[in-house]
């Protein structure tokens, strides 16, 4: 449906007017449309891709009711021009990853692969959402498969590995949710995963070099010594963990004990947020930064494997993944990201923090709404060459943390911080609504030359913070020019795949 609100007309104007657009606007901005969708919510992010062909890209996206619960709305997609439903599909446990998108049946149309709780991992037909395969936890003594039973978090995609012509799956399968928090018992080692994308066989698996479980989402690259790297952590929000970067090959070995962790967190606390690679120091490398969920983050070279800097923010926790873009005004590329205050499930509010990507210095902190897991997403809003990061912000009254007994009054805002200026500046916000999980897309899905931005947004009229209760998607079409493509559009990056590339990288990932 297409906005009519004063309020947000006016929001809108106040969104531009700030950004100093208003002279050259030759486009209104609207609310294209706002889906709404009762008792589901999600913890995924969106991906775009156009599944009907009609030219427009649409949404696909993980949803879920609340921790235990089936639903037949377990993984959604959208029409980008509408908003309506064009499939959903079902799940018994929340399907909490962001798809990865590849063309399993050959079709001409991208195919989507996506993973969540309970062994949930499926690619399902991108035009119908019918599933080509569903993964089943072996039935076997096997001393790496067995453990290969739990939850699968985001996939990258690698190199054929099969020989059929298709890129293959690295994802990672771990974290016994079931498990008591701040008891070792039942926690058992993540095992990475190598996977045939066209039939879900598996074609090799490792657990981690240290034992560990692991809830991180791997990564894929290739550097220009032609040598093929995976990246993987361990740890969790109570264990200890490292950073490892290893060869595909050790993994197809199945000998992930040649891996070389290159940072180590010894705080109680692993790595959980998916890392990021950019060429920081311009050597056509690319580098790799990670942050723990004690809010450590480190920057490794990737040519040598030494430490580049690294950076601690006290008192905070993390699970949110870093946005990359050039916030500086200098060739470097920059980190950007939220950090909770405290520790979960107590979190007493929110840092934001840009960080110069040339030593770890902090360039930009504030303090926004209340804690949160969506990660940003980055782009030049206003054409000064200094990206913008966009992100979703709650407003309540921090010092209660995420379950409490008395009323929730809360307010989501998207909004955008101009580094350049040091101005925040409202996008949408809405009343009684939340967004804990869900990083927004950003792109131009019907192609006209301007940015869309589609957001989630969460009812909460109840008192705990994590229940679901209905949610809305909201596509804005703004009459901001897409002069480039966003570099850094969506969780994990435009492509999902955690890499930066900028104008002069030579580095190609897949």
């Amino acid at each position: 449906m297409r906005s009519g609100n004063r309020y947000e007309q006016g929001l809108w104007v106040f969104f531009f007017v700030a950004l100093g657009l208003t002279s050259c606007r030759n486009k209104e901005t609207t609310v294209v449309w706002n889906q709404g969708f009762p008792v589901i919510g999600s913890q995924s992010s969106p991906r775009a891709a156009d599944l009907n062909g009609d030219g427009t890209d649409d949404l696909v996206l993980g949803a879920c009711k609340n921790e235990y619960q089936s639903t037949d709305y377990g993984v959604i997609a959208l029409d980008g021009k509408s908003g309506e439903m064009i499939w959903h599909t079902d799940s018994r446990d929340q399907v909490y990853g962001s798809a990865t998108l590849v063309d399993v049946n050959g079709d001409s149309t991208l195919d989507v692969i996506i993973g969540g709780r309970w062994a949930y991992l499926r690619a399902l037909n991108g035009r119908t959402g019918e599933t080509f395969w569903n993964y089943s936890p072996p039935d076997t003594n096997d001393p790496v498969l067995k453990y290969a039973r739990f939850n699968f978090f985001n996939s990258v995609l690698v190199p054929d590995q099969s020989g059929d012509g298709l890129r293959d799956l690295l994802i990672q399968n771990g974290g016994n949710h079931a498990a008591k928090p701040q008891s070792f018992s039942d926690r058992f080692p993540g095992v990475l995963m190598l996977m045939d994308s066209r039939t879900g066989t598996i074609l090799a698996a490792d657990t981690m070099p240290d034992g560990q479980e692991s809830y991180m989402s791997p990564l894929y690259f290739e550097q220009p010594d032609g040598n093929q790297y995976i990246v993987f952590g361990s740890g969790g929000e109570t264990a200890s963990g490292s950073l490892y970067i290893g060869l595909l090959s050790d993994l197809k070995n199945k000998n992930l004990v040649h891996a070389r962790a290159v940072a180590t967190d010894t705080s109680h606390h692993g790595f959980i947020a998916p890392p990021v690679l950019a060429d920081l120091n311009k050597d056509g490398f690319l580098d790799l930064v990670a942050i723990s969920h004690s809010s450590r983050i480190f920057a490794v070279d990737g040519k040598t494997m030494e430490p580049l800097w690294n950076r601690h923010i006290p008192g905070t926790e993390s699970s949110n993944s870093l946005a990359v873009g050039q916030f500086t005004g200098d060739a470097t590329p920059d980190l950007f990201t939220v950090v909770s205050k405290g520790e979960w499930p107590n979190s007493r509010g929110s840092l934001q923090i840009l960080l110069d990507g040339k030593d770890g210095s902090i360039a930009y902190l504030d303090s926004q709404g209340c804690a949160g897991f969506s990660s940003p997403v980055v782009y030049d809003l206003n054409g000064d060459g200094v990206e913008e990061a966009i992100l979703s912000i709650n407003l309540y009254d921090c010092s209660r943390g995420y379950t409490a007994v008395s009323r929730l009054e809360i307010q989501n805002r998207l909004i955008a911080i101009d580094f350049k200026r040091r101005r925040i500046i409202p996008i949408d916000q809405a009343q009684n609504m939340k967004n804990i999980f869900s990083t927004p897309w950003i792109g131009d899905l019907d192609r006209d030359g301007y940015l869309d931005i589609v957001h989630s947004q969460f009812f909460s009229p109840n008192y705990d913070l994590l229940v679901f209760l209905g949610m809305q998607i909201k596509r804005i079409s703004t009459s901001i020019r897409y002069k480039q493509p966003a570099k850094w559009g969506g969780y994990m990056g435009s492509n999902g795949d955690g890499i930066y590339r900028d104008q002069g990288s030579v580095v190609n990932s897949q």
